[in-house]
């Protein structure tokens, strides 16, 4: 019925067996009820207290290590955990953490609570399946950004564009994505995640087939703008609804995610390798016919196909939850509670969260006044709030205003800086200013070995952004400088093992960059405006990465490498600036 109705709604009934009392619940890293603790477990703590005070806090600030809490279920201790919370155990919990981050709505308090309740589920099957699907997001992105770069050569000889002028066809791209990016961003704080996880891998993979049969220039580029209105909703949205249903403890996954986004890069470069010099014209043919030239239009092909399996995994074998926040951010207590319940359910576990909990520390939901509107009328009331009203809680206090404004900088110099060289690497490598052209079949393994090294990037950036004193901040700040460093190295020299050197180097510290970036940017937003915060962001990376053609056309006819240069200093601004981030996100709670 799940697959038929991948939109249900559901009720708490449907769950039967989950539901514990909160005395008989176990939580994970959570207040230490003294007296349930044995004597040698209180000194202990009263010990800790006295000596470890530099000890690692939560992002409010409040102390709990994750070690030093100690419950007794006959008479066993079962460190990390206690048992049984009362609802004013509970309560003061949730007031902790409110007080420390100046926020006391109704809202603020409840989803402390559902933070809770996630906590103390725990990483399960339900969060490890979603984990891979909304790697496939992050792929599919990568996949187009790199796989569509890869085509430019070949585009250039079949329709007869000029190698300059064929870097317009980025252009295309780019200015779907930046559609993708604003309209499902807000769209999923508006309607819910769900519709967005599903359906904009489905429109990439629709367009990407149909992409492998363009019929010329400007038809071929029209299509992967279409391509990019479905790509572009993938990471500010499955980001987002990702870091919704993830344990507190397991908040670094949202980085070890970002993994997936090499991976596309790799994919792509490897079949682009494998079919693009095989079934294309050769590099002297006077003329190149489109029979000639199927190399680039099956690898396209390809890729859309691949999108189009991965929006299948999603729609037909996984169902979708709605996100919890999202559902009380809307008024839909219950159905949140539900969700929560299905995941314990799907988790094989127990949870103890009613809305008679969530009322008594929140207080009682507020009446709704659209529940009798008409359609038009809630249709007219929702498009509504497509406006300033969702932009302006970005800026409602003066940190959470900095940071916005910082990561819009950071995002939008990223997104020029980045294109205007990996865009067009292929190119770079192929041409740089050698006396001797690169073959093509050169040219793309070249690609593909960059690929490949750039993958450990995401994964070391999953263990240092825990690192004590480094953290997401420092990581990412730290590896866009070096980014930044590498790219102005690889025009020291035009000989090619030199330039394959640095940009596997490059290639390595991006990934640090990109993958801590797009885990911190969701972080800092509160969940009704995360996916605004987070679709603003990707928009403003992709609206400068729709001019970086025009940069790059218009810089490399007095210099070639003016463009390379660009990208390097923008990348470099970018690090600097991420030195000032006033949030640090390492071990906070997210609302």
């Amino acid at each position: 019925m799940l697959i038929l109705n991948p939109f249900k709604k559901h009720d708490v009934s449907e769950f039967e067996g989950v539901l514990i009392p909160l005395a008989d619940a176990q939580h994970r890293d959570s207040i230490v009820d003294q007296r349930r603790m044995p004597p040698a477990a209180q000194e202990n703590e009263a010990h800790e207290k006295g000596s470890e005070k530099d000890s690692q806090k939560n992002s409010d600030g409040a102390r709990r290590s994750s070690n030093d809490a100690a419950s007794v279920e006959g008479g066993t201790a079962t460190p990390g955990a206690t048992i049984g919370l009362t609802i004013n155990d509970l309560r003061a919990e949730v007031e902790m953490d409110v007080a420390a981050n100046d926020t006391h709505s109704s809202y603020d308090m409840k989803a402390k609570v559902i933070n809770r309740a996630l906590s103390d589920i725990g990483m399960g099957k339900y969060q490890w399946q979603l984990f891979v699907l909304c790697g496939c997001g992050w792929l599919a992105d990568n996949l187009w950004l790199q796989g569509i770069a890869l085509t430019l050569p070949s585009l250039s000889a079949e329709f007869g564009v000029s190698e300059t002028e064929v870097r317009y066809t980025t252009l295309a791209l780019f200015l779907g994505l930046c559609i993708g990016a604003s309209f499902w961003g807000v769209a999923s704080d508006v309607v819910g995640r769900r519709l967005a996880f599903n359906f904009t891998l489905m429109l990439a993979g629709v367009f990407g087939i149909a992409a492998g049969f363009g019929p010329n220039w400007i038809g071929t580029s029209a299509l992967y703008a279409s391509i990019g209105l479905g790509v572009g909703g993938n990471l500010p949205v499955d980001g987002a609804l990702f870091l919704e249903f993830l344990p507190g403890a397991n908040g670094s996954l949202l980085t070890l995610l970002s993994i997936f986004w090499p991976v596309g890069q790799l994919i792509s470069s490897l079949l682009a390798w494998a079919l693009i010099p095989s079934f294309s014209c050769a590099s002297d043919a006077p003329v190149c016919t489109r029979a000639d030239n199927w190399g680039w239009r099956y690898f396209i092909i390809t890729l859309g196909s691949i999108s189009f399996a991965m929006f299948i995994a999603r729609f037909v074998f996984f169902h979708l939850y709605e996100s919890p926040k999202f559902l009380l951010s809307r008024g839909r207590q219950a159905e949140a509670v539900a969700v929560i319940h299905g995941i314990a359910y799907h988790n094989k576990c127990k949870t103890w969260i009613t809305e008679d909990i969530l009322n008594q520390i929140g207080g009682d939901p507020e009446v709704r006044d659209d529940a009798k509107l008409s359609t038009g009328e809630i249709i007219k009331r929702s498009l509504g709030k497509f406006s300033t009203q969702r932009i302006g809680p970005l800026f409602s206090t003066r940190t959470l205003g900095l940071t916005t404004c910082l990561l819009w900088f950071q995002w939008a110099t990223i997104g020029m800086g980045y294109p205007l060289f990996n865009a067009f690497l292929p190119q770079y490598l192929a041409n740089s200013g050698s006396d001797t052209p690169t073959s093509t079949s050169l040219v793309y393994r070249n690609y593909a070995i960059t690929s490949v090294v750039g993958v450990p990037g995401s994964i070391l950036a999953y263990y240092t952004v825990n690192i004590r004193h480094i953290g997401r901040k420092r990581t990412m700040s730290i590896a866009a400088l070096i980014t930044g460093v590498f790219i102005f190295l690889f025009t020291i020299s035009t000989q090619q093992d030199f330039q394959l050197a640095f940009t596997c180097l490059e290639a390595f510290f991006q990934n640090i960059m990109y993958g801590v970036l797009y885990a911190y940017t969701p972080e800092v937003f509160p969940a009704p405006y995360r996916g605004t915060g987070s679709g603003i962001s990707s928009f403003m990376n992709r609206v400068a990465g729709l001019c970086a053609p025009i940069v790059a056309v218009n810089a490399a006819s007095g210099n070639p490498k003016a463009p390379i240069y660009a990208s390097a200093a923008l990348i470099i601004a970018a690090g600097l600036s991420m030195f000032a981030l006033p949030i640090e996100t390492m071990g906070r709670q997210t609302l």
